[in-house]
């Protein structure tokens, strides 16, 4: 006994010892009441220190595998020695046991599903920011200085609704993009993708149904799903969402609510005008439809003047719900976001946030409150809108000079949107080109129909270098024209 024992490094060696002995008393190589040897004794058999066995006995008495007695040493337990009759060891058989809603998380996780780029691709699939532009210095200034105040506090547990300077801050911020907020209140959640699960779930219904863009950000269009929605996807035109479809759709039934992404779409770029805006407001208010506005990507207009969010010319009317988040901006690292909307819905939504995940993070809120406090975040999106200024000029002249496409969408943000003929199929194109090393993101992911989009594709630009964008679109050209021929 004590011989067939093997140590691995890639695990602490008291927590091997422990298991090593727990498996022979399961096994009842060791029997109830048994002695077993001492400390000094163990580590001279199993060749490791006496300190390591020590803590190993202690991590047995603890889970009351055994016992000790004062001057004796370590025992087996009673109720350990029967364990190997008592113990039934099976397999259960998860995937039979995984109900519907989580067999179609699978089905739409194309995180999991798609294609794996390695570390020395090409790879256009990201719309997160650079973090070779993140401000290191002002964030580790700015979590000295909330810890410094109240750290106490931030290590404790927070509110349901958020961290209430934060949320001061947020609630002046999008005053500062023209919203009244008036009767409205603000819930901080764990980004963008709990705000919108929190609203869904509160505004769901049996067959309900919801209107949105076609194509949209596909992890709105999981979660739509995934929430049992009927979704009904209206086509996008140069400038927004297409009116005519709008007005058809409206005519043929009701709506629970609208999800709409008017400022750099995710995933066409396109920025919906003022006009097509007004028009959406004054339609879903004359039908009382509500709508869920994604405030995605706002800040990275590169020319003209920023657009107003629908929630600024809602006035005092309380029919749009927006959700809003740094991520794509600042940091995605702190799970920050926001809903903004009428006080008596973010009540019902501060309750659910509660039941589910009690409150968001109090230490990210608090470093984010303080980075923006200290006046960092203009000085900071100077320097971003720069460097993506240049990214998005460049990677839209190197699809104009290599990629053969029939549209190309984008009026500032991450990406670009590229149409190609009607029939070219941009999985094939991805299959082709990932044996070159470069990646993209095939535009059907975003469509609500299936089959459509698959002759379009997204092209992310955060994260490439440009020396890589010029390669990685002149491969994805030269490949797009060998295919069609």
């Amino acid at each position: 006994m004590f011989r067939d024992f093997k140590l691995a490094y890639d695990r602490p060696v008291a927590i091997q010892v422990r298991d090593y002995v727990k498996r022979l008393i399961i096994k009842g190589a060791l029997q109830a009441n048994q002695k077993l040897p001492s400390t000094r004794e163990l580590s001279l058999l199993l060749n490791v220190s006496r300190n390591i066995v020590i803590a190993a006995y202690e991590g047995l008495e603890d889970d009351g595998f055994t016992y000790m007695v004062r001057g004796k040493g370590s025992y087996v337990a009673t109720i350990s020695g029967g364990a190997s009759k008592m113990v039934q060891f099976w397999q259960p058989d998860w995937c039979a046991r995984m109900n519907g809603h989580a067999k179609l998380a699978v089905e739409l996780d194309h995180m999991k599903n798609g294609f794996r780029a390695e570390r020395t691709t090409i790879s256009f699939t990201s719309i997160a920011p650079d973090e070779k532009l993140f401000d290191i210095d002002n964030v580790r200034r700015a979590f000295l200085d909330r810890m410094a105040l109240e750290g106490n506090v931030l290590l404790n547990y927070g509110y349901a609704k958020g961290y209430r300077p934060l949320i001061d801050y947020l609630l002046r911020y999008m005053e500062h993009k023209g919203v009244n907020t008036k009767g409205k209140d603000m819930l901080i959640t764990n980004g963008f993708t709990e705000g919108l699960d929190i609203v869904l779930s509160s505004l769901r219904r049996p067959n309900g149904s919801v209107l949105c863009e076609n194509p949209t950000h596909n992890t709105a269009l999981k979660l739509l799903k995934l929430h049992g929605f009927e979704i009904k996807g209206i086509p996008m035109e140069g400038d927004g969402i297409d009116l005519h479809e709008l007005e058809s759709a409206l005519s043929e039934r009701t709506y629970d609510c609208a999800y709409f992404v008017p400022s750099y779409h995710n995933p066409t770029g396109i920025v919906t005008s003022p006009e097509k805006r007004l028009t959406l407001m004054k339609w879903m208010a004359e039908r009382q439809i509500p709508i869920i506005e994604d405030g995605f990507n706002e800040e990275l207009r590169y020319s003209g003047s920023h657009v107003a969010p629908l929630i600024a010319t809602a006035g005092d009317g309380n029919g749009v719900v927006y959700l809003g988040s740094f991520s794509k901006v600042l940091f995605p690292g702190l799970r920050v976001g926001w809903v903004l909307a009428d006080r008596v819905l973010i009540d019902y939504l501060e309750s659910i946030k509660r039941a589910r995940t009690i409150h968001t993070s109090t230490l990210d809120q608090s470093l984010l409150y303080q980075y923006l406090h200290n006046g960092n975040f203009e000085k900071y999106m100077k320097k971003a809108r720069a460097e993506y200024k240049r990214k998005y000029e460049w990677t839209k002249q190197c699809c104009e000079a290599h990629v053969p496409y029939v549209r190309m969408t984008g009026d500032g943000g991450l990406h670009l949107f590229v149409a190609f003929e009607e029939g070219f199929d941009t999985r094939e194109l991805l299959t082709a080109c990932s044996r070159q090393g470069v990646f993209f993101t095939p535009g059907d992911m975003f469509f609500t129909g299936e089959g459509e989009g698959r002759h379009t594709m997204r092209i992310g630009f955060s994260r490439v270098t440009g020396e890589e964008i010029e390669k990685g679109i002149r491969i994805i050209g030269e490949t797009a024209r060998q295919l069609m021929h």
